[in-house]
């Protein structure tokens, strides 16, 4: 008993315990047992808890195999924890449109019309193109040639097609084939084409006269087939070899393949010829492509005259700004905007017409399987054609007060009523050909795209400023035509259209900061204009001195002639 007792006090003694050691003071005894018990029971649970963890993970080191099982058990779990919540407390994602993806320049112009029309005080034509052309002097290159033209190879007959620009891109190019294969150029055909639907001639919208007069030293050109020729077709031009050429071909392709036919044949036929040149071409090809487009082709009589009386008009109109006066391209034309495949109202109207008018000019394209339309990325991108509305908001926020002559250059607009109102609130001098020429003027034009064209692009060419909104051949031409005029300085506003459309998106943007942004973009279209011809640019928009003043043509015709 005695022992018992003392091994219960902690004694020492054979058999007796190992004394525990004292509890530390800041953590009595009494204190590790609540009144409730409930300390001891959960250190515990807790300590089981650890002992199971180890041994699951003792298990699991022992079997590594068990691991490819844990991405199992974690979608387990948390299918079984998903399934514990109800979906009315997960929160909504709610999706909102990126900016510039929609069309929203109606309420815009809303919200900044009153501060608009309260800032009239700039005038941009009296501040814009203050930088002067870094080029040196302007000499475009056309020189006659005073060596004579060697004996003619053959004929050669071209067609045309597509609209105005369209074919003035191949009669230039037809010219500078012909001069560079020493051939005798017949005067191209203008394929009728089912979109402009235009039956005219070359004579009916160039002067054919002057074409083959200022030529004649370059090219020889005539305006038909001579009867020793044609009689070995059977007086029928579908009986000449025709070539299919493919577009962008390279000179070198003309002289390899193109001449050695032509040398047999006497006479061959290119159809259809549009862009079957490459940009990419010699000094002697180059010159002979400005020849032509800035010198030879000059429209005919009855065409210039009315462009030149409504010049005139445009003048009186803006007499306020000293004679000067803005043009603007304006493609929103219903097959334009249908091809655009852009959503603009947006309402159930709109897209039953667009989608009718797409089916009608190009039946199956925008359906066909796998076609996906994206109207929003379009818009992001880009490649939606400016709303008048649009036009109006740039110009002004540019600082051209509404005083400012606005000549529009367009086809039918695409709900002209509804559309127009707001850019004739802003510009309300805006004129067109028929605001400005009598029905009696304009009637022997009406019904002829092309001759419409034409009378668009004079009065464009003689504008102070010229504004493009969609690009495309017209307004590509009339930038390197006003370069090739005003000596090198092409005063035109080319606008960055991905940076409009988050511009208008702008639900918070202010007056001030919207037209800080714009000033800025006029600004980089005023570098932009003296910019010099790049490589593999189109000579027709970049006329450079340096790409045509090194004429070795009469050298070229001598190694011709010799084969």
């Amino acid at each position: 008993m005695q022992n018992h007792a003392y091994s219960r006090l902690g004694g020492s003694g054979p058999g007796a315990a190992v004394p525990s050691p004292p509890s530390s003071p800041r953590r009595p005894w009494g204190r590790r047992s609540s009144a409730k018990g409930g300390g001891w029971s959960a250190r515990a649970g807790a300590g089981a808890a650890r002992r199971a963890a180890r041994t699951v993970l003792a298990a699991l080191l022992r079997r590594q195999a068990v691991f490819l099982f844990a991405p199992l058990l974690y979608v387990a779990a948390m299918l079984l924890y998903m399934g514990s919540i109800s979906l009315d407390s997960v929160p909504r994602i709610i999706s909102r449109p990126a900016p510039g993806s929609m069309y929203r320049s109606p309420q815009l112009y809303a919200r900044l019309r009153a501060d608009m029309d309260a800032d009239n005080s700039t005038d941009a034509l009296t501040t814009v193109w203050r930088h002067a052309y870094k080029g040196g002097i302007w000499r475009p290159c056309i020189s006659n040639n005073t060596n004579g033209l060697p004996e003619s190879n053959g004929y050669i007959y071209v067609e045309a097609n597509g609209g105005l620009n369209q074919q003035r891109t191949s009669i230039c190019n037809a010219v500078a084939v012909a001069g560079f294969l020493n051939a005798t150029l017949v005067i191209p055909n203008f394929h009728y084409h089912s979109i402009w639907m235009d039956p005219s001639k070359f004579g009916d919208i160039y002067d054919e006269d002057h074409f083959i007069q200022r030529l004649k030293n370059d090219v020889r050109v005539v305006d038909k087939v001579p009867e020793f020729i044609m009689e070995r077709f059977g007086h029928n031009l579908s009986n000449a070899f025709n070539f299919k050429i493919k577009a962008w071909s390279p000179i070198q392709f003309y002289e390899d393949v193109v001449l050695p036919k032509l040398i047999e044949e006497r006479l061959i036929r290119i159809s259809p010829f549009a862009n079957r040149l490459s940009f990419d071409a010699p000094p002697a090809v180059q010159r002979l492509r400005c020849l032509a487009n800035f010198e030879a082709l000059k429209f005919s009589k009855p065409i210039t005259a009315l462009s030149d009386t409504l010049v005139s008009r445009m003048r009186e109109k803006s007499a306020e700004n000293n004679g000067k006066y803005v043009a603007v391209h304006l493609r929103f034309e219903e097959d334009m905007v249908a091809f655009s495949c852009c959503v603009f109202d947006g309402g159930d109207n709109e897209k039953r017409e667009l989608d009718a008018a797409r089916e009608k000019g190009w039946r199956g394209k925008f359906t066909r399987p796998g076609r996906v339309i994206r109207p929003g990325a379009i818009r992001m991108n880009g490649k939606c054609p400016l709303t008048p509305l649009e036009v109006g908001l740039m110009l002004r926020g540019m600082g051209f007060s509404n005083n400012t002559a606005i000549y529009l250059a367009s086809g039918r607009i695409y709900k002209a009523e509804k559309n127009m109102a707001p850019l004739l609130e802003m510009f309300p001098l805006l004129q067109t050909k028929e605001t400005l020429a009598s029905d009696e003027e304009l009637s022997p034009f009406k019904n002829f795209s092309s001759r419409m064209a034409a009378i668009d692009y004079t009065v464009c060419v003689h504008s102070e400023v010229f504004v493009t909104t969609q690009g495309g051949n017209f307004p590509h031409f009339l930038i390197g035509h006003r370069r090739y005029l005003y000596g090198g300085h092409a005063k035109t506003i080319k606008p960055d259209k991905r940076r409009l459309a988050i511009l208008f998106d702008s639900p918070r943007i202010g007056w001030r900061s919207l037209k800080r942004q714009l000033f800025n973009m006029r600004a980089h279209s005023d570098a932009k204009g003296i910019e010099i011809k790049r490589a593999n640019e189109s000579v027709y928009t970049f006329p450079c001195p340096d790409c045509m003043c090194r004429s070795n043509k009469s050298e070229h015709s001598k190694s011709i002639q010799a084969r």
